[in-house]
């Protein structure tokens, strides 16, 4: 607990403090240091700069140029190492050699890290290793000499020969770095006892041997460098063959290829060229030493004893100096060998590179990547805006004394984060790195520091109109106090992402100001804005033209009429679009490039996992389009005719106004509190029961789609009326009005008057179209608050209107949170989780106040509150929008078409029971886009609006949905599945939403019970005080009910897993007969060939791991095994009817090939599930095992049955299918016993199984497939392991209408309980499976709630992604309204109403009932 509480203060609360800065015990530390010098540096420049030099152009050029030189470098190198990891050539070296290695080709100072006496004796050493090669050269015969000149070069050829002694000792400063590499490598005591056995007695050793140990290839060790010594004649050979080889080199190679063999040599990485760069290298010293020594006087054996003595003295030096030249972090055995090193190379200029020891993993911890070069781009750009705002600000002098200092550091902070980030904040999506986070402060800071810097030019000014706002002045110094609290509030979050804010922002603009819908991702915020604008744009000059010029009542301008006309259409056609462009630009794509939407298709039929769902998007929106032409252009023509007749105008008498006011009220009260409390599961909270019940209440299980009940026809024509009649006539009213009133009399300017004008139509109108729920309210206290409280404070009523729409807004969102806080604390029903959660209640109390302003704080700026840790203690998140997570978390179901092959074969793929079922929850996500929009337009979910949340309960599942965006006809949603089998506290929760309170009769502490159809006193008041209200009790949807049976159970008795082997085989024989390649198979000579044996009758199979008495129906006992005989006696009669349901007749007698080969096919099939049992037949678990590895398609052939691949469609589609079809034969056996009695009953049992039937593994892309295409019946074998057991189930589906309840819960609890848990869980860093957040709580359904979030928050079994319904695939609603209008729809109602008509008129006599009309089709008399 204490160094989670050190973890968190250091990584969470400092590095929040200083933008990501903080120490880090598991670095090392180079990486800390440079941290801390870096953040100095940035924090001290700009302090620096300002107090040394004045406030001038000068100084802030100089700090702006320092910093982008500063991040350019910085970012240069970042992106430089990376490109080099990524495409750079990796060399491994030795660890203890790494040291020498590194300045052996940079200069001649290579030995500057050993003792001076060390130093002294090496060069002495080479001095005399220098004499020794001239006297040798000297005296070398010039026959020998002569040989070695003319023999050829061929060292870039040939693998590179063994260092000789020359090469060990050469004079060469290039080649003396080898040797101080192995003077820093510990000996080990093998080498010390040759060296001592050598320095005393001189054996000699050949110098043939081919030397490739890793010392080799990193370096020369000592005992190479001792060997060399004495190895005099060979010596002299060497050299002058080196020699040779020297002089032909320099002949024909030209200076690049040296350069280039050069900087292969540099690396030490062994290649085809090293001989040739060693055999240059050693041969150049040896010219030099013998150009050097030319004149010498010496003998050979006077300077080779010399040399031997001393050798042997520097030698024994270097192992005494060893140890203390070795580095704390060497190794401390001399046993062990030097670890292995990783450098890489760094190209500086075209064939010049250096040597780079590091790693990818401690760059990164380092420096943060940026993956492209317009990541870089932006970081240094907003380094140098970072700068150039901050400086500009210190030098108009807006910040004094200490507060210097604090800004210094703020800027210091957001330079450091777009270097390195912490690793995890508040903002984070989740846990891990996010890259967005290194931009979001500076992007703040850039923005706040902009908005002074303005404000403080315009308060500068003499001429500036306004420097007060209802009565306080602004000042800019009142502004800059915020710039202070940056490290507070990003390290409480209350900044989110910079991507995250833009979306928000964005959105709340749309929502608020032009009436949009929510938005579903950046791209989707930016569209939706765009589009607004370009309508108001569009708006705005029809609008000025019209209102420029006054004119009088009984004339409305021409182009007035064209303004009203053209906000109606584009508002009706605005509220009709998705704020997601994805599923249009699809469309547009298909209808434009069609050849590449079909290559696609043909891509997707190939892998057989087409997705019907994009087809039916891409439907849907083309209906929506073609309906909008024909609605905008009648909307068009009648709102222009309205307008310009100036009926509005004539109705400028209050009491024709208020009618319509009236008459919006009535409408919206009965069709949004009315009919929705009426139709709720207990309305009012006092009655027990619906007072508008459906059809479906009293029947236990449906099984036809829900009925279309008389209220909800009512409930749709009301919707109608009010969004397409009422509030446009409103609307349209209250511009007509206004625009004439302005148009004489300016208020605000031409300009504003405008622009507020056609916003404020534009918003109410979007607004009204796409979910009046709430509009009838917002009308009722405009009408209140602006005539009866406040008629001072009126402007115009649209304006007013306009005004009051954004405040009830946030009303209403106060009231939620305001209900979500007291029922989340109320005393009487608290469950606390944990013992903080007993501190925390009573600590809450007088902090009431605090929670209040945070209430009105939160409200105001749409930003959730969260309980902290899941207390009574209340804080509040940064801004979201109504999507709440950042992120598109959705869920891959993992089988056979996503995993590797390895993990089907040697375990389950996806085994859990998560996995498997989530497949429950895409199907019930695909029925709810078929269905949702209808419903929720039908009435059937009661009130809804953007952002609010629902649970559907039924038996198994239990599900959240996310309503996200409510458009007019759309609705885009998000399913949130979980667990089946869920934790203790989830099972807690079900049951209270599941559970009635009818037969509750306490009233307090007694039971007088209660009122008929009333709920009881105690009942009532527990149901006021819940965060969720069940909504419907039998809604229906399209689901799989599941049964299961256990295998185990089914196959315990020795005769049950025989007749599971009897169907097995016939279903073996079936398959084989239906084959198309049967004649095929039965005409190829290989197989023919391969199954001579098969034909004849004394062959017998007795292998007793595969056949038994036990299980099989043709074993015969005295023999052992079974027989062609014995199988003809049991399978013939099968095989001829099978085979005499054929058009074409097959020979099927005895000796038949179709007996023979199904006869093969029935051994290899029975090998097969004995080989996949592990040859344990006899035992369940085995034979369980092993079946169960045959159902999903594994098949280990044996060496004898190999002939099968002769065409693997014998595996696939005669005998994988069999195995699947047995299983299904014998669960049938327990209830139709007749079909194992006859064959022609079994034969059609499985003929219709095969047509009506899905069989197969869940891990097979076929299951899911099947589901989603929504087959009635599904069968399947699931391993289960779970808990420590391992159990096998026989799964069945079956398709039907599933009911659910419908629960609504507060989307204040739900959005503060995932901002509570994003914040415990990543900023916390609390891991605790147990912790007090997630514990039951009935009120709130914490737990549900809690583990719906997104992993790794939450737990959710399916998440969904962003799924739109749309209200033309509702069948029933379609039934209401005809569908979507269109021209061939227009001109079909037409004709079938003109020949009504017809015949009514022509043919009076032949109404209903007469005798002509019997001979008239049914159809046209009742249309």
């Amino acid at each position: 607990m204490g160094s989670q509480v050190v973890q968190t203060l250091r990584q969470g609360v400092w590095a929040s403090l200083t933008g990501g800065w903080y120490h880090d015990p598991d670095q090392n530390k180079f990486n800390n240091s440079c941290h801390l010098y870096l953040w100095i540096f940035l924090l001290m420049l700009p302090l620096s700069l300002h107090l040394a030099l004045p406030p001038t152009t000068m100084a802030l050029s100089i700090y702006c140029s320092s910093i982008t030189v500063f991040f350019v470098l910085i970012k240069l190198a970042n992106y430089r190492l990376h490109l080099m990891f990524d495409e750079g050539e990796a060399v491994v070296r030795s660890s203890l050699s790494d040291l020498s290695k590194a300045q052996e080709k940079k200069s001649n100072a290579s030995d500057s890290c050993l003792p001076p006496r060390f130093k002294a004796l090496l060069w002495l050493l080479l001095i005399l290793r220098f004499k020794i090669n001239k006297f040798n050269l000297h005296f070398i015969p010039e026959k020998d000499r002569t040989a070695a000149e003319e023999r050829p070069v061929e060292g870039g050829l040939q693998p590179s020969p063994e260092p000789s002694p020359d090469d060990l000792s050469s004079p060469n400063p290039d080649q003396a770095a080898p040797l101080l590499q192995a003077q820093q490598r510990p000996p080990s005591q093998a080498e010390k006892e040759e060296l001592q056995s050598e320095s005393a007695g001189g054996i000699e050793k050949t110098d043939t041997e081919t030397i490739e140990t890793e010392p080799v290839k990193e370096g020369i060790d000592i005992k190479g460098s001792l060997t060399g010594i004495n190895k005099e004649q060979s010596e002299q050979e060497r050299t002058a063959e080196k020699e040779s080889e020297q002089d032909r080199i320099e002949e024909k190679d030209s200076e690049d290829k040296e350069t280039a063999d050069r900087e292969i040599a540099d690396e030490g990485f062994p290649s085809s060229k090293g001989s040739e760069d060693e055999s240059e290298e050693e041969s150049e010293g040896h010219k030099q030493a013998s150009d050097a020594n030319n004149n010498s006087l010496e003998t050979p054996h006077e300077d080779q004893d010399r040399c031997k003595l001393l050798m042997s003295v520097c030698m024994c030096v270097c192992m005494c100096q060893e140890e203390d030249s070795l580095d704390d972090s060497s190794e401390t055995s001399t046993q062990e060998k030097p670890a292995r090193k990783i450098y890489y190379k760094l190209k500086l200029f075209p064939g010049k590179w250096i040597n780079i020891l590091y790693d990818r993993l401690t760059l990164l911890a380092l420096l943060d990547r940026n993956q492209d070069v317009l990541e870089n781009l932006v970081a240094v750009f907003m380094a140098f805006l970072v700068s150039f705002l901050g400086f500009v600000l210190l030098n108009h002098g807006c910040f004094k004394d200490f507060w210097i200092f604090q800004f210094c550091l703020v800027i210091a902070s957001c330079h450091y984060s777009l270097l390195k980030v912490k690793k995890s904040s508040v903002q984070d999506k989740d846990a891990g790195h996010n890259q967005l986070v290194a931009y979001s402060r500076a992007a703040y800071f850039c923005i706040f520091c902009a908005l002074i810097w303005v404000l403080e030019q315009l308060l500068r000014r003499k001429d500036l109109p306004v420097s007060s706002l209802y009565g306080v002045t602004i000042v800019c110094y009142d502004v800059l106090r915020f710039t202070y609290c940056f490290p507070i509030t990003f390290l409480v979050g209350l900044f989110p992402q910079i991507n995250t804010f833009t979306i928000y922002l964005l959105e709340q603009i749309d929502m608020h100001f032009f009436g949009g819908t929510a938005a579903t991702s950046l791209i989707s915020a930016v569209y939706s804005i765009l589009r607004s604008l370009v309508a108001l744009s569009l708006l705005y000059g029809f609008c000025f033209g019209a209102l420029k010029e006054p004119w009088d009542e009984q004339h409305t301008p021409a182009l007035f009429s064209g303004f009203c006309g053209l906000l109606v259409v584009l508002s009706y056609h605005l509220s009709r679009q998705s704020s997601d462009p994805s599923v249009l630009l699809s469309l547009i794509k298909s209808k434009i490039m069609p050849a590449l939407v079909e290559s696609d298709e043909e891509e997707e039929d190939d892998t057989n996992i087409k997705d019907p769902l994009p087809e039916k998007l891409q439907n849907s929106m083309k209906e929506i389009l073609l309906s909008d032409i024909i609605v905008c252009s009648v909307a068009y023509i009648l709102t222009f005719a309205i307008t310009a007749s100036t009926v509005f105008l004539s109705l400028k008498v209050a009491q024709l106004v208020f009618l319509l006011y009236a008459l919006a009220g009535t409408v919206g009260f009965v069709t949004h509190y009315l009919i929705p409390q009426l139709r709720k599961h207990h309305p009012w909270l006092w009655i027990s029961h619906p007072v508008l019940k459906t059809k479906e209440y009293y029947q236990f299980e449906p099984r036809e789609d829900a009925v279309l009940m008389w209220f909800e026809r009512l409930y749709v024509g009301l919707l109608c009326f009010e969004k397409y009649v009422v509030y446009p006539a409103i609307v349209l009213s209250a511009l007509t009005n206004d625009g004439f009133a302005l148009s004489h009399r300016k208020k605000l300017g031409i300009h504003c008057d405008v622009l507020l004008t056609t916003v404020a139509g534009l918003k109410l109108l979007r607004s009204s179209f796409c979910n009046p729920s709430f509009q009838f309210l917002t009308l009722l206290f405009t009408l209140i608050f602006f005539h009866f409280d406040c008629p001072r404070a009126s402007e115009s009523f649209l304006l007013d209107f306009f005004i009051m729409s954004i405040v009830f807004h946030k009303m209403r969102e106060l009231l939620l949170k305001l209900h979500f806080i007291l029922v989340y604390i109320a005393p009487w029903q608290i469950a606390w989780g944990s013992a903080f959660h007993a501190f925390a209640q009573p600590f809450a109390v007088p902090h009431s106040a605090m929670l209040l302003l945070q209430t009105l704080l939160t409200t105001v700026f749409y930003t959730p509150l969260a309980p902290f840790l899941g207390s009574a203690i209340f804080i509040s998140s940064y801004p979201r929008p109504i999507k709440f997570w950042e992120r598109n978390y959705n869920t891959k179901r993992i089988d056979n078409s996503n995993s590797r092959l390895v993990s089907q074969v040697d375990k389950e793929t996806g085994c859990d029971d998560n996995n498997l079922n989530s497949i429950f929850y895409e199907y019930l996500t695909r029925s709810l886009q078929h269905s949702l929009c209808g419903d929720l337009m039908l009435g059937r979910w009661g009130n809804y609006s953007a952002g609010d949340c629902f649970i559907l309960a039924s038996d198994y599942l239990n599900a959240l949905v996310h309503l996200i965006e409510i458009g007019n006809g759309l609705v885009t949603f998000q399913l949130r599945g979980l667990e089946f089998r869920g934790t203790y506290c989830q099972q807690r929760e079900v049951e209270a939403i599941t559970e009635g309170v009818e037969e509750d009769d306490a009233c307090c502490c007694c039971e007088p019970g209660h009122l008929p159809h009333m709920l009881s006193c105690n009942a009532a008041f527990n149901l006021r005080w819940l965060a969720w209200e069940v909504m419907a009790t039998k809604y229906l949807l399209e689901g799989y009910s599941i049964s299961e049976n256990n295998a185990a159970t089914m196959l315990q008795v020795y005769d049950l897993r025989k007749l599971l082997i009897t169907y097995y085989l016939k279903s073996i024989i079936y398959y084989l007969v239906h084959s198309p390649k049967l004649s095929t198979w039965l005409k190829d000579a290989t197989i023919q060939e391969a199954l001579q044996s098969y034909t004849k009758w004394h062959h017998i199979e007795r292998d007793p791991q595969v056949f038994s008495v036990k299980i099989d129906e043709d074993y015969v006992h005295c023999l052992q095994g079974v027989t062609r005989a014995s199988f003809c006696n049991v399978y013939l009669e099968w095989i001829q009817h099978c085979a005499g349901k054929m058009e074409t007749p097959v020979d099927s007698d005895e000796d038949s090939p179709l007996v023979t080969l199904s006869y093969a096919l029935s051994v290899l099939g029975r090998r097969s599930l004995g080989t996949a049992s592990h040859n344990m037949s006899n035992s369940l678990e085995s034979f369980l095992y092993g079946f169960n590895t045959l159902f999903k398609g594994d098949f280990r052939i044996a060496t004898k049955d190999e002939w099968v691949f002769t065409d693997l469609d014998l595996l696939q589609k005669v005998v994988a299918p069999a195995v699947r079809m047995s299983l299904k034969l014998h669960q049938d056996h327990f209830t139709c016993l007749e079909e194992t009695e006859e064959a022609s009953i079994l034969y059609e049992a499985i003929t219709n199984y095969r047509s009506n039937l899905v069989i197969c593994h869940e891990s097979d892309p076929a299951w899911r497939k099947a589901v989603l295409s929504s087959r009635d019946t599904l069968l399947t074998l699931r391993h289960m392991i779970d808990d420590g057991t391992d159990e096998y189930k026989i799964i069945m589906l079956y398709k039907r209408h599933l009911s659910f309840k419908v629960i609504k819960i507060n989307k204040e609890c739900v959005r503060g309980l995932w901002a509570g848990q994003q914040q415990e869980l990543i900023f916390l860093r609390n891991r605790n499976p147990e912790r007090g957040s997630i514990q039951n709580s009935k009120q709130a359904l914490r737990n549900m709630v809690n583990s719906s979030c997104d992993q790794p928050l939450g737990y959710p079994m399916y998440v969904s992604p962003l799924t739109t319904s749309y209200a033309g695939t509702h069948g029933t609603l379609r039934g209401i309204g005809g569908g979507a209008l269109s021209l061939d729809a227009i001109r079909s109602w037409l004709c079938s109403k003109w020949l009504k008509c017809s015949l009514l008129f022509f043919f009076h006599p032949c109404l209903p009932g007469s005798a002509f009309s019997k001979s008239l089709p049914v159809t046209v008399l009742q249309n």
